[in-house]
């Protein structure tokens, strides 16, 4: 009980600082604010069939708003390894980034214990759905892959250098490229991104945050990350659209840790796809 009235004063305290900062700082693009009834009217009351998916943040459902629009509501969990602090970074920092390979948020819930945000609905779900399934796999031909890893590029060169905040995203990996009707790949999930100011070129923590087998070195033996750490992070993207294969699977076929403790022998044969 006393967990449950921490976690609930601690939410209680953080809701007017998150309407505040994020009606007060931003005309456009204007974030929505939805009421509780609505979300359980778009998405049937949670129900398992509208469930997309599972991740450290919590569960995502699909919804229909009233007008017809599909959405995609992610709901926190107070038994997430996330919690309220990065539900607060990732309405004030993504609803201020617009572009088209990041995943638009329409707005936020936070009536109830369990705060909620609202995303444009991506039919394709994530690029490891892809990527890993035998069958699924085949429809990422070359020249679809090439694509994405552009699309790719580009949303991470936005977030460093293009937009007015210069971010450090921290999780990029597969299940995090979502992807549209089309197959264009948008980047999603910033609760643990962090913006640099100014000329800042790194920065150091004592809590490392991620997905190991995506985390560059420097970061998860001394806590340093940079943009460097991102990039660090597309490279294994990379390679595991090229190989089809999965970071830590090599562990299991080769005896080795991860893809890049061994890089694999293409032979100059391209991957089946």
């Amino acid at each position: 009980m006393a967990v449950r009235n921490k976690w609930n004063k601690r939410w209680l305290d953080t809701i007017g600082t998150v309407e505040n900062q994020v009606e007060g700082s931003m005309s456009h693009p204007e974030i929505a604010f939805f009421n509780l009834s609505t979300i359980l009217a778009a998405t049937n009351s949670f129900s398992p069939a509208n469930k997309l998916g599972q991740g450290g943040f919590g569960v995502v459902y699909k919804g229909k708003l009233s007008n017809g629009k599909e959405v995609a509501v992610k709901r926190l969990s107070k038994d997430s390894g996330q919690g309220i602090d990065e539900f607060k970074n990732e309405v004030l920092l993504i609803a201020k980034l617009q572009h088209q390979n990041l995943v638009k948020l329409i707005g936020c819930c936070i009536q109830g214990e369990e705060p909620m945000l609202v995303y444009e609905y991506m039919p394709n779900k994530s690029l490891d759905s892809f990527l890993f399934n035998e069958t699924r796999r085949s429809i990422l031909d070359w020249r679809k892959r090439f694509d994405i890893i552009v699309g790719i590029a580009r949303g991470i060169l936005y977030i460093h250098q293009d937009s007015r905040l210069k971010i450090i995203h921290r999780d990029l990996k597969t299940s995090n490229i979502l992807l549209d009707e089309e197959m264009n790949p948008k980047i999603s999930d910033f609760g643990l991104a962090r913006i640099f100011k100014g000329d800042q070129t790194h920065e150091k923590t004592n809590r490392i945050v991620g997905t190991f087998g995506y985390m560059s070195p420097e970061y998860v033996v001394f806590g340093k990350f940079s943009t460097k750490s991102d990039v660090f992070s597309f490279g294994i993207i990379l390679l595991e659209i090229i190989t089809g294969k999965r970071n830590n699977s090599f562990y299991q076929e080769d005896f080795y840790p991860s893809m890049i403790g061994k890089f694999p022998d293409f032979s100059g044969k391209p991957p089946e796809i």
